[in-house]
């Protein structure tokens, strides 16, 4: 099909300015892309990252959003693994399955990534969005904050057709990001205690992956009390808020512990709480998981003692899934009731109201908010 579709995005035209819903022209997908209809779209808090100028290597003019379910439209030469009529998940984290990294058992940051230097272009160096007569950029590969999109074959994977896109939406980022980090990248042990910083969707999924791993003690960190109704009830065996203590929460956290938690999870992106969490772990095996995005201009200073004596500090992106592999496994997990996404999602909204989405995000009222078509 090589006609152009003319539909509805919301474009991000500039850094801290709301988005702005308009009629785009979006091309018909070259060799090896694939058109998706979209008909579901979290919001996440990295979307919030690149409107507020956070990520600064995120070029505007751009379309957000990168956890999304829905249809295939259209498919260009050569693409083998969808068909149209085909449901899937976009992937923000692609798998090429020919890299280095593919191949090898531990890695999943596929070299066709945009994560790490974000061009906003397809991998030929052009864009399928217009507007306007403007070239409009597209996101983490994924460009969900549109009614149709184009991806790479490498960006797509087909699930099952019964799956409700509403929810399994949540598989393309947050859910597998948090419950993954736990599962695969921290390897939590059965009767181990945890520490999650961060109780947003993805923390609550780290939460969950965390319970699910078996750890007997897990607990969660957040400066937004009314998040920890929602954290018990998915596994959290008691919450804490670091404004409630006059000392730093690492040492509220070794004192609670006898010493530190064995697996700490940072779960917001701030280079205090990753310090926070990496000094709450135990000095001699504590392992410390960053999970969440942390800003462009960011670093740390860093007391080698904190890991001389035996600590491990890591990053975990999408949850340490091989992204075409897993997304349909845990689709079917899902649609099979090893986990529930339901307590994960606030709000449903249409989409027009995508700028209500990210103020509830905002202000702490909202965990995830799933924007439909």
């Amino acid at each position: 099909n090589s006609t152009v579709i003319k539909c509805k995005a919301a474009i991000c035209w500039e850094p801290k300015k709301p988005l702005s819903i308009e009629e785009v022209e979006v091309a018909a997908p070259k060799a090896h892309e694939v058109r998706i209809k979209i008909l579901a779209t979290g919001i996440c808090r990295s979307d919030d990252h690149a409107i507020s100028g956070l990520l600064t290597t995120v070029p505007f003019p751009i379309i957000l959003g990168h956890e999304a379910a829905g249809v295939v439209e259209s498919i260009g030469d050569g693409v083998t693994s969808v068909k149209p009529g085909d449901k899937v998940i976009p992937l923000f984290m692609p798998q090429f399955g020919e890299c280095k990294v593919c191949h090898h058992p531990k890695g999943n940051l596929c070299i066709s990534n945009e994560i790490a230097q974000a061009t906003g272009l397809m991998l030929d160096g052009t864009t399928r969005f217009t507007c306007k007569g403007k070239p409009i950029h597209h996101f983490a590969s994924t460009a969900t904050f549109s009614e149709y999109t184009v991806v790479h074959e490498n960006s797509v994977v087909k699930i099952d057709a019964a799956a409700p896109a509403e929810k399994v939406c949540l598989i393309g980022c947050g859910f597998s990001t948090g419950y993954g980090a736990a599962v695969n990248t921290a390897k939590v042990e059965p009767g181990s205690t945890c520490a999650v910083f961060g109780l947003g969707g993805v923390g609550l999924s780290a939460v969950m992956g965390c319970k699910a791993a078996g750890a007997s003690r897990i607990i969660g960190v957040d400066i937004n009390k009314d998040k920890f109704v929602t954290a018990k009830e998915l596994g959290a065996t008691e919450c804490i808020n670091p404004k409630d203590f006059q000392k730093p929460i690492q040492d509220v956290l070794v004192e609670k512990t006898g010493g530190g938690v064995d697996y700490s999870f940072e779960v917001i992106g701030r280079t205090e709480t990753m310090m926070a969490a990496l000094a709450s772990c135990h000095m001699n095996y504590g392992t410390s998981v960053m999970v969440g995005v942390p800003p462009s201009a960011s670093a740390i200073n860093l007391d080698p003692m904190l890991l001389f004596t035996g600590r491990t500090w890591q990053g975990s992106l999408f949850g340490g899934w091989k992204s075409k592999d897993a997304v349909p496994r845990l689709v079917t997990d899902y649609m099979g009731k090893k986990f529930a996404l339901y307590a994960l999602i606030t709000h449903t909204l249409p989409f027009d109201k995508i700028n209500e989405g990210f103020d509830l995000l905002r202000q702490g009222k909202s965990i995830r908010s799933v924007l439909l078509f």
